[in-house]
């Protein structure tokens, strides 16, 4: 398994080969639908991976190792397994991923070291059973895309406030029924989306951003 990039989508492989972790050089790894239900540790090794896709398996718990895999920049894909819950450690040094998928998993709550993930510009987290965002969250100053499509919040996360570069979010399908007034300092959105969200009244902010020239949905 040489070269820079390997693709083992949708290969029923169940477990992985361990001289996959000798290609020390690889900087792309697929792996998604293999039904996997564990992740070794020896994925350590793959120090100069930016992208890794281990979406649509069965992982319930993933390795304390992953979090050493400091060089991912680009994709690191963990959406369609069983994850109930994310390794305090796992984010503490991915400083300079940009894009992170946890959707359609279990996640009750995010770890304070989402907040690592200074260089993030696109989240995922849609079909989890978060009730409330972390703190750490507002250090993702960087992020312009979220989507929290079809979690538990009773209200808009706090921490959202603090994101000045956010474009787009996806709140569809949560539990809320009211708006505060702060969602108008987001100076760059375009794009709200509050499909099936049961609104009590549509506040006066949602004009004030349709003003502004943001689609909002409802």
């Amino acid at each position: 398994m040489e070269g820079k990039s390997v693709n083992l989508w949708k290969q029923q492989l169940g477990t992985l080969p361990p001289a996959l972790w000798e290609n020390t050089a690889l900087e792309t790894l697929i792996l998604a639908d293999n039904n996997l239900t564990e992740l070794p540790d020896g994925i350590s090794a793959l120090t100069s991976l930016r992208t890794l896709d281990l979406g649509h398996n069965l992982l319930a718990e993933l390795p304390e190792s992953l979090g050493q895999l400091t060089a991912l920049t680009d994709y690191l894909y963990l959406h369609d397994n069983k994850l109930t819950a994310l390794r305090e450690s796992l984010f503490a040094r991915m400083i300079r991923l940009r894009y992170l998928n946890l959707s359609d998993n279990r996640l009750t709550q995010l770890p304070q070291s989402i907040g690592n993930l200074w260089s993030l510009e696109e989240l995922r987290a849609d079909g989890n059973a978060l009730e409330a965002l972390p703190w750490a969250f507002t250090s993702l100053e960087r992020l312009h895309e979220l989507h929290l499509r079809n979690n538990q919040f009773r209200e808009l996360p706090e921490p959202m406030r603090a994101l000045p570069r956010l474009s787009y979010i996806d709140l569809r399908g949560n539990p809320f029924t009211e708006l505060p007034d702060w969602i108008v300092e987001w100076p760059h959105l375009q794009k709200l989306d509050l499909r099936w969200v049961k609104l009590s009244r549509v506040p006066p902010a949602i004009g004030a951003l349709e003003e502004r020239g943001c689609r909002v949905l409802l």
